[in-house]
């Protein structure tokens, strides 16, 4: 029997549009919960309608629905899918994975699945998704690929700056970053996703433009000049996007570059001015 591959994402992976349907990639949405309304992320609410509604209201984020899965599961199952790939947003962030484990349990007959906690999100989280719909289309094993891909998420990095760590705290995201904060002294973390895929200090700085100059000397001490694939996401600050994108391209090798605003779960947790990168080794 001739096997057909499906790769299955969450919206924390921020990968674009044009890249999920360039690979015919099935986005789950998480929710974004207010006190009158939910929306599914990505799909009914924007970044930007998040952040202007921040002053008056930080929403809550939940997990998938169990009918936006099984909808997506039932449509594999008819285009005659026979196994899935399905990357999931840090199990040290959010219970998705958790919940994702049980909700396809119920295809588990009709599908062969493998479920993959990234430990990641974000671009991180979705590196690791292109990385293997580019492994499967060369031809690649399905578990090679697989195996490759969690073994690259070693080989990356993903790490960011935001404007207040009052909408982590919030949203209970702050991990272990919370020791190293001095609010009256302007200290800014700059913070990564650790190896159990928890938020944690990379470094400390005393204001926002000495911790961005950390967060890139940080990528420069790891990877020097090997060559690397990288991503800048922003939240709400495109220009300085670009302007951290150009200056890291002049740091380091790089092979491909991308551009990407947050998706609104993962800006209701940073607010708006978040920056960050995230680079593998190709």
């Amino acid at each position: 029997m001739t096997s057909k591959i499906a790769i299955v994402v969450d919206s924390a992976c921020d990968l674009p549009d044009e890249v999920l349907r360039q690979y015919d990639m099935r986005m789950i949405s998480l929710r974004i919960v207010y006190h009158a309304a939910e929306y599914r992320d990505r799909q009914d609410i924007s970044s930007e309608k998040v952040y202007a509604n921040l002053p008056t209201e930080i929403p809550k984020t939940s997990l998938p629905s169990l009918k936006d899965v099984s909808e997506i599961y039932e449509q594999l199952i008819r285009e005659g899918v026979t196994d899935v790939v399905h990357f999931c947003v840090s199990s040290g962030l959010s219970g998705t994975y958790d919940a994702m484990r049980i909700m396809v349990q119920q295809f588990e007959n009709k599908l062969n699945i493998r479920l993959v906690d990234t430990l990641s999100l974000s671009y991180q989280e979705g590196f690791m998704a292109l990385e293997c719909a580019r492994k499967l289309e060369k031809g690649v094993d399905l578990d090679k690929a697989i195996e490759e891909v969690i073994h690259m998420r070693s080989h990356s990095l993903g790490a960011f700056i935001v404007q207040t760590l009052d909408y982590l705290r919030a949203g209970g995201r702050i991990g272990l970053v919370e020791g190293v904060v001095g609010k009256i002294l302007q200290i800014k973390p700059v913070i990564y996703v650790n190896d159990q895929g928890v938020y944690q200090s990379l470094a400390k700085a005393r204001g926002y433009k000495r911790a961005l100059e950390l967060m890139l000397k940080a990528f420069l001490d790891r990877f020097g000049q090997r060559l690397v694939n990288i991503a800048v996401v922003h939240g709400a600050a495109e220009q300085e996007g670009r302007d951290l994108l150009a200056t890291i391209k002049g740091m380091l090798n790089v092979k491909e570059d991308s551009l990407m605003p947050v998706s609104p779960v993962l800006g209701v947790h940073t607010g708006p001015g978040l920056l960050g990168i995230i680079a593998y080794e190709v």
